[in-house]
């Protein structure tokens, strides 16, 4: 059986569904289940709740946003009960090479080196940052938009594609066994382009202004670092970095990063 983690969010969500969609035996794991005959509780800060003794393939989707040791505990946790169950193969969401310059890139590097030591096959996935984030972050104020992205481009990628990536290889992990794909897009996009096209006027603010702005918003402690960490790494053209393999492992061509990106700013708007 296939077990996908996290699918309380978006991508753990998407994989889930691609994989019922594609007739596997499949289930989905998660902190707080609301009942669906596809999920059991994963709580990875309780290892009494981590059973994995009946799962051949672990689709790992990291634990979520929080202060570095909380996620590296939780991510032993895991891959612990993992190996005392004997799961046959860890395929693990992770970050995009570029993204090392990131606030939260230490905890995915820690797991990729702690499954690299560790005794079950793995398979890597360095996820780029979501295009639908990025639109997050251009959403226009009254046809505006302030956040300081610069006017570097970002390899920023459809979380569907990420999605689908995940279950095809998760459909024959024996195939990608050792491999670590990193999974920027085939393209950057700049946070003009994303402007021109929703029609709005992009007038970047300055690091120090939206380090206000969030310290007046209702985020937890460590957010605010992390959202300037993406701001600051895509102004200086940190971020750019592409590459093809996406669509090696899709057998499509990808997803449109800009259209996705302008959609999801004019959603948000």
């Amino acid at each position: 059986m296939i077990l996908v983690t996290g699918i309380s969010g978006q991508l753990g969500q998407a994989i889930l569904r691609h994989l019922k969609t594609r007739g596997a035996d499949v289930t989905g794991g998660t902190r707080n289940p609301d009942g669906s005959t596809h999920a059991r509780t994963l709580n990875f800060d309780d290892p009494q709740t981590l059973a994995l003794d009946d799962v051949a393939t672990l689709v790992f989707v990291s634990a979520g946003t929080a202060e570095d040791d909380v996620v590296i505990a939780r991510h032993q946790n895991l891959i612990t009960a993992a190996e005392k169950a004997g799961v046959a193969h860890i395929i693990y969401t992770s970050l995009a090479d570029h993204g090392d310059h990131l606030g939260f890139a230490l905890a995915h590097r820690w797991t990729e080196r702690r499954l690299q030591e560790g005794s079950i096959p793995w398979t890597i996935l360095r996820n780029g940052l979501y295009a639908e984030l990025i639109g997050q972050l251009l959403t226009p104020d009254e046809g505006v938009i302030t956040a300081p992205l610069g006017n570097r481009g970002v390899a920023a990628i459809a979380r569907q594609d990420l999605a689908e990536a995940a279950a095809n290889i998760a459909l024959a992990p024996q195939k990608h066994a050792g491999r670590i794909y990193n999974l920027a897009a085939m393209r950057a996009i700049s946070a003009q382009q994303v402007a021109d096209q929703v029609g709005a006027n992009y007038q970047p603010g300055t690091l120090s202004e939206l380090r206000k702005s969030l310290a007046a918003a209702d985020l937890l402690p460590f957010q605010p670092d992390m959202l300037v960490s993406i701001h600051s790494a895509a102004s200086f053209g940190f971020l750019e970095s592409t590459t093809d393999t996406i669509a090696s492992l899709l057998n499509r061509a990808p997803l449109d990063p800009l259209q996705i990106a302008a959609n999801s700013a004019s959603q948000s708007s």
